[in-house]
Formats: C-alpha cells, sequence, structure tokens
C-alpha cells in the first residue's frame, strides 16, 4: 500500500499541526497543502467532502471566520450555496483534511487522523498541549492515559 498522504493544513491551528506531527511519527511525510494559500478547485472541494462522507456543513468552520457575518447558520441555504462561500472565503474550510489510501476525513481531533494512517506510530507523541496520544511503544493511549 503507498503511504501517498496529503493534508490540507494551516500552519496557524493547533488541530492542524498536531495532526501533521502524528502523520511524521509514522514516518510519513505527506504532501502539505497550504489550503488558505493554495485554496481546492470547488471540483475537488465537492470532490473531497464526497469522499469523506460528510455534508458541506460539517466541512465549514465558524471560529475566526466570516461565518456569522455571512448568514451561514442559516439552515435553509443548500449546499452550493455553503460551498460558493468556502471557495469565496477558503478560511471558512475547517482543517485538517486528510486525504489517505484509506480515506478523506476532517481530522478534528488530531487523533482522528490514526485511522487513516497505514503505517503504525514509531514513538511517542504528545500533542502542544501536552496530552499523550502515543506511548514509548507506538501504541494509542485513551484520554486518561488508559491503553486502546
Amino acid at each position: 500500500m503507498t503511504t501517498d498522504i496529503t493534508i490540507y493544513h494551516n500552519p496557524e491551528c493547533g488541530t492542524s499541526r498536531n495532526t501533521l506531527a502524528l502523520i511524521r511519527n509514522a514516518g510519513i511525510e505527506p504532501h502539505v497543502v497550504e489550503y488558505l494559500k493554495t485554496p481546492p478547485s470547488r471540483a475537488l472541494l465537492e470532490q473531497l467532502i464526497g469522499r469523506a462522507g460528510i455534508a458541506p456543513r460539517a466541512l465549514l468552520r465558524e471560529k475566526g471566520t466570516p461565518f456569522a457575518d455571512l448568514g451561514l447558520g442559516d439552515e435553509s441555504l443548500d449546499d452550493d450555496a455553503l460551498i460558493d462561500a468556502m471557495m469565496a472565503h477558503p478560511i471558512l474550510i475547517n482543517r485538517p483534511l486528510v486525504v489517505s489510501p484509506l480515506g478523506v476525513k476532517l481530522c478534528r481531533p488530531s487523533e482522528e487522523v490514526l485511522d487513516l494512517l497505514p503505517e503504525p506510530q514509531r514513538g511517542a507523541f504528545a500533542k502542544e498541549d501536552g496530552e499523550q496520544v502515543i506511548d514509548d511503544a507506538g501504541n494509542r493511549v485513551g484520554a486518561r492515559g488508559e491503553h486502546r
């Protein structure tokens, strides 16, 4: 299986940085797309949403975006209108979105990426806030320190 992985990344986002670090902790150097500098095309964004099996609304980011100013909380807006908003304001695209041979997923929390990695973790990993996610043997640790 190939380890061709792409992360749609925002280096200003802690969750995105943690997700990228978990990918690298598996010995994989992903293709990093800073989507605010290089937004996906509409066709690609629609494909990613479809492959992730989510609705466009599930990919919308509210915090630190023009979500409220644009009235995007209006449940009557259709998928096309939401995608139009994401195309006009890429900051509305939640992150990190990860594409791997095992699927596409919005990795919030960052540990969600572990389901997409074809390679095991190579050692201990703690998030930027100090939360231990992977132990010294490369095994996933639960929220209270128990192994999963």
